[in-house]
């Protein structure tokens, strides 16, 4: 199959927002009500929840919700909160070595789902650059102009807990975070709905990759390689291969950048089949505030001094 991605800039949500919203409303709605095991919250909570965890973005959420009127279904998708849950893919590996520090992910997920859209957004004076998911607000992965960048794998359990959508609070802290030790100190204190593994980097190396989940203590690791289990569970085989793939890659003394992000385009990393495919491979440099986007023949690469609008097509075989 064929997918379209583009490369826009949108400062903020607007009305060409609002009519993305509008066309994906169906998607959006399966996402958030999916089959929840807790009960759905009312918009009041949902936007009293938002305004005790993450205040910041409070003026940006009612903006949205203005521009959707008297909805109190879009309300409460827009919130994020207690979303139902969800199955993905991911693999991400956080390079220390020469031309890093960068952090390199693969996302997998079926195509006719995921967003199109690679953004360059400014909401409240910080550049961020993400790949954008969802009714507002959620990013897969990104980084921000002060050389933070965050990315999130499926955690590998569906216990949904009264919490909020890992791509809202990535969203969250590319919006108000600097350095790694402020994004973790938000991760740990906001409240998760579902199990999710979230690896952070700045630009000074500093890294961190952590093990989230409703109803546990947060785990701080140094791990530079995860992909789709924690340590309570039971990984599936491919999570396993696939993270000691690139635990023993970053031991080899003569590994790169450059052929790190190709061990990304081959298996047991890249997957090719349905349902969850390889959608994109990004490594980002938070030193040059530069991402490369990846496909199979294709580098796509976008910056905060020279971010260009555009789009790409690549073929799904």
């Amino acid at each position: 199959m064929y997918k379209t991605f583009v490369a826009t800039r949108e400062d903020w949500p607007g009305e060409a927002w609002l009519a993305r919203f509008v066309a994906g409303r169906a998607e959006a709605e399966s996402w958030y009500f999916g089959q929840a095991v807790v009960p759905i919250p009312s918009a009041e909570d949902c936007r009293a929840a938002l305004e005790r965890h993450m205040p910041e973005l409070l003026p940006h959420y009612e903006r949205a919700c203005a521009l959707v009127g008297d909805d109190e279904v879009a309300h409460r998708m827009l919130s994020h909160y207690r979303p139902a849950p969800e199955n993905y893919g991911c693999s991400q590996a956080v390079w220390l070595g020469e031309e890093g520090p960068a952090l390199i992910r693969n996302f997998d997920y079926p195509p006719d789902i995921v967003s199109d859209r690679f953004e360059l957004t400014e909401w409240s004076g910080l550049k961020v650059i993400s790949k954008a998911q969802r009714p507002w607000g959620g990013c897969l992965d990104g980084m921000n102009e002060e050389g933070l960048v965050a990315s999130v794998t499926f955690g590998g359990s569906r216990v949904q807990g009264v919490g909020f959508s890992i791509i809202l609070m990535l969203r969250y802290v590319l919006e108000t975070c600097h350095r790694v030790n402020q994004a973790v100190a938000a991760l740990c204190r906001i409240p998760v709905a579902l199990p999710q593994n979230v690896t952070v980097v700045d630009r000074s190396g500093r890294y961190a990759t952590l093990f989230l989940g409703p109803r546990q203590r947060p785990i701080i690791s140094r791990v530079r390689a995860c992909t789709n289990h924690q340590r309570t569970g039971r990984p599936s085989s491919s999570s396993m291969a696939r993270q000691l793939r690139l635990l023993q890659a970053l031991e080899e003394p003569s590994m790169s950048l450059s052929r790190l992000t190709d061990l990304f385009l081959l298996p047991p990393l890249y997957s090719g089949r349905d349902p969850y495919r390889t959608l994109y491979t990004a490594v980002y440099r938070p030193a040059e505030g530069r991402v490369d986007y990846i496909w199979p023949g294709k580098r796509w690469s976008q910056s905060f001094k020279d971010f260009r609008i555009g789009e790409y097509t690549h073929c799904y075989l």
